[in-house]
């Protein structure tokens, strides 16, 4: 809070905070103009008289201003990306961004190499203070300075990728999202089943070397999640299949995940996936000639001999969502899940050297199945834990301090993740039999 009990140098940088604000321009014009050439004491005076002048106006903006795009009727959009370009997961959110906004024709800014930490608040304020309505952040360590945000800014709508926390944090303003990439991660390991099968019966590998390695960034459930489903749609193909799991400690290191990529292919692995955003998995397996499943776009490009295939989240449809939630002034779902149906989880094509034969087809079928609800991905008889099954799970939903477990997920068969009701945010964190975790430090 400002305070008149400051020196010349102290009172000339509290100004220069107010000026940041954004208050009426007669107002920033008087202190720029006069105040700063005021000594100390008139200085102290004069501005108790602008404060009042502030108070005034501010409180009259707040009473008026509502929602700004009810307002204005235009809507501008703040994006925050953890990275930029080069990973593959902010491009895939950058590509949705610029493909929603363009479509629609409003204004975006995009703001790229955003740390998860203060910086995130601050851009955050930064894209609120320059006129947009709505602000995303696309990763998840984000999300505790979005909602930091979110409090300030009230007539702003925040959204958050991955985040977990918009359904216990009860702000209006303030929103998570996901979809069920779980179901396109399936998808993608069918197509690795398909390929340990030609492997196998090409007399490349016997039945139980088919072994897939898995590079992953950390050890949260969204990860868990992830490769969870991919092995689960591998070994509905390859059933002698199974898999080991290293983690980088970082959403973004290349040299890391081409290292991880080298140990597992070191340790027999003969096809890798991963849940990392470099180039570094794929460059690896194209040099060691591995078959690759990727994660959030082609990598083709880098691996021409060796890519199959790979599922992401088409973030676009959200976007337009959101985007047309607040020129209509309706509210924006406090967690949104996209699915196949929404057009939210996608494949790319195939790449043109390493798949099977006969793996798109397979694709297709499969999908049609988890989209009549004929299979589902996390269907508990197609796998145990500790070699027991699993028939009741309390899942930490909620996600408190202890992480103890505050929802019951199985039912109908299945452990139901990012159900209705619940989160968007993935919550499958059960280590099942068949799979191998070499590292756990991150």
């Amino acid at each position: 809070m400002f305070s008149l009990n400051k020196n010349k140098k102290e009172v000339r940088f509290e100004l220069t905070l107010i000026l940041k604000k954004g208050y009426t321009p007669f107002v920033g014009q008087f202190i720029a103009n006069d105040v700063f050439n005021l000594q100390e004491e008139n200085m102290k005076k004069i501005l108790s008289i602008i404060l009042a002048c502030l108070m005034v106006f501010s409180f009259a903006a707040c009473t008026a201003s509502g929602n700004n795009a009810s307002n204005s009727g235009k809507v501008k959009v703040g994006f925050i990306f953890l990275h930029d370009e080069n990973s593959t997961y902010d491009l895939n959110f950058i590509n949705g961004a610029k493909e929603a906004c363009e479509k629609l024709g409003v204004e975006y800014v995009l703001k790229t190499n955003i740390p998860e930490g203060q910086e995130c608040y601050e851009a955050a304020c930064e894209l609120a203070d320059a006129g947009c309505n709505i602000v995303f952040a696309d990763s998840f360590g984000h999300e505790d300075y979005l909602i930091e945000a979110a409090k300030e800014y009230k007539n702003v709508e925040f959204c958050h990728a991955t985040g977990t926390k918009a359904h216990t944090e009860n702000l209006p303003n303030y929103h998570n999202a996901f979809a069920s990439i779980y179901e396109g991660r399936y998808l993608a390991g069918v197509a690795a089943g398909m390929k340990l099968n030609e492997m196998i019966d090409n007399g490349e590998i016997t039945a139980d070397q088919a072994k897939i390695g898995y590079v992953g960034a950390y050890t949260y459930a969204e990860v868990i999640s992830g490769y969870t489903s991919f092995f689960l749609g591998a070994r509905s193909e390859c059933p002698s299949a199974t898999m080991e799991v290293t983690f980088t400690g970082s959403w973004y290191d290349e040299t890391a995940e081409k290292e991880g990529a080298m140990k597992l292919i070191n340790n027999g692995c003969v096809l890798i996936s991963q849940h990392a955003d470099s180039m570094g998995a794929p460059t690896a397996c194209e040099n060691a000639g591995v078959p690759d499943v990727s994660y959030n776009g082609s990598t083709e490009s880098v691996a021409p001999n060796t890519f199959i295939v790979s599922s992401r989240i088409n973030w676009a449809p959200y976007f337009e969502l959101i985007i047309k939630a607040v020129q209509n002034g309706e509210k924006i779902p406090t967690d949104y899940t996209g699915t196949i149906e929404t057009g939210s989880v996608v494949l790319t094509d195939l790449g043109k050297v390493a798949p099977a034969e006969g793996t798109q087809a397979k694709m297709d079928a499969v999908k049609a199945e988890l989209q009549s609800g004929a299979r589902k991905v996390f269907d508990t008889s197609t796998f145990t834990v500790g070699g027991s099954p699993v028939t009741t799970y309390m899942a930490d939903v909620d996600t408190d301090a202890a992480y103890e477990g505050d929802h019951e997920v199985i039912s109908n068969g299945a452990f139901n993740e990012s159900a209705d009701g619940f989160r968007s945010a993935p919550y499958f964190d059960l280590r099942i039999d068949g799979i191998t975790l070499l590292d756990e430090s991150y």
